[in-house]
Parts: C-alpha cells; structure tokens; sequence
C-alpha cells in the first residue's frame, strides 16, 4: 500500500514532510488539500485528520525517517528543537507574515502592531538558532553532521520569509550569518527536492508583488 500525504505546499509542515519523504526515497502519493479553499474542514477530510490539520499521513507502517536518530540521547535532543521551535521561531515567523504579507491577500486588514511584537519574537528565535541550537562543530542542529527531521522543519519555517519585501528579509535575516549558512547547506543536502517543493512560495510572492504594485502609492 502506498503511503498518502495530505497536504498543501503553502504549509511549513507539509512542505517539511514531503521533502522529508522526497529525500530518502520513500514512495508516497501526494494528495492536495487547498487551505485556501477550506478542504481541511471538510467532514471528508476530518475522517482522516480530526483536528483539520495538515500535513495528514495515511499507512498503517510509515517510518518516519533515515536520519531520525536510533540512539535515544540524541531524538531526545531532537525532540526539544522541535518542542521549541513551535513555541518560538514558529510563532514568530508565521504570525509575521500572516500580519505584513498574506493576511492583506486573504482579506485579513494589515495590524502593525501584531507584526512589531511577532518580529521581536522572530528576532529573539534567530538569536537563539545562531547562539544555542547551532553551537558546535557540525553544519547543522545540535552539531549534527546531516540534517535530521529538526533542520529540515526549521529552515522550512524559515522559507516563508521569502514572500517578503526583499529589505525586510534582509533586514530581518543580515545579521544572522550561521543561520543563513545553515539554511544554505541544508538546501544543498536535500536538493533537488527542497527547491522543487519550495516552487509554490515563490509563486506566491510574485503574486503578492504583483498586488503590491497595483496599490495606489501613499504620498
């Protein structure tokens, strides 16, 4: 039976997961569920996945991953990367977005202040990427010497800033020299699939672009 993975690539996790699944040979059916259209509400849906989340996975023998470590040291390592990711650099970085560039494309009015204080927790996350979870000698988190389920989440996250303004991105980014290393080497490990999944963001962004430039320009 193949594995199915119900997703939508606008999705940080989805696009994780099928890089994931991408990246060490796993076969697996991708099955579309367009957020933008409510699909993960559908009664149809919520038979597979009751919280109405995606991605969704269906195979009664899915392993999970080459690289998700054996030894339990280290998954537990990795588990608190993951742990802190959603309550850190997740919440900084999506809620950032959701508030500068894809609420307004979803009707959501622009709120600066929600965008200030997202910012400042997204700032605080890269800090601690740079300062704690990429202290050591390898090229990834916690020293690693390839990327786990953990870097590929994390630089995922990371990628949704590409549907910003370019001087916001730089802005936000410049001063994180290891972190912006790190996102490099990760993509280089897990190419050609990281950019093969990514395509859909950057479509995205030049659509935002696109309305940007029809807004009438503020004297």
């Amino acid at each position: 039976m193949t594995l199915k993975v119900y997703s939508d690539r606008m999705s940080q996790p989805s696009r994780a997961i099928l890089i994931f699944c991408k990246v060490n040979g796993i076969d697996f059916e991708e099955i579309k569920v367009d957020l933008s259209k409510r699909q993960h509400q559908t009664p149809e849906f919520k038979e597979i996945n009751p919280l109405g989340q995606v991605p969704a996975i269906v195979d009664g023998r899915f392993k999970l991953f080459e690289r998700y470590p054996a030894d339990l040291f280290r998954r537990a390592k990795i588990n608190s990367v993951l742990d802190w990711h959603h309550s850190n650099l997740r919440v900084g970085a999506a809620k950032y977005v959701l508030y500068t560039v894809l609420g307004p494309a979803l009707g959501i009015q622009p709120n600066p202040q929600a965008a200030a204080e997202a910012e400042k927790i997204l700032s605080s996350s890269l800090s601690k990427l740079e300062t704690i979870w990429l202290k050591g000698k390898g090229q990834y988190l916690l020293g690693g010497l390839q990327p786990s389920i953990a870097d590929l989440s994390l630089v995922c996250e990371i990628m949704q800033l590409e549907v910003l303004d370019e001087k916001d991105r730089i802005r936000i980014l410049g001063p994180y020299k290891k972190v912006q290393q790190w996102i490099e080497s990760t993509k280089s490990a897990t190419s050609p699939h990281f950019d093969e999944v990514h395509k859909i963001l950057f479509k995205a962004k030049a659509r935002f672009q696109e309305r940007q430039s029809k807004l009438p320009s503020k004297m």
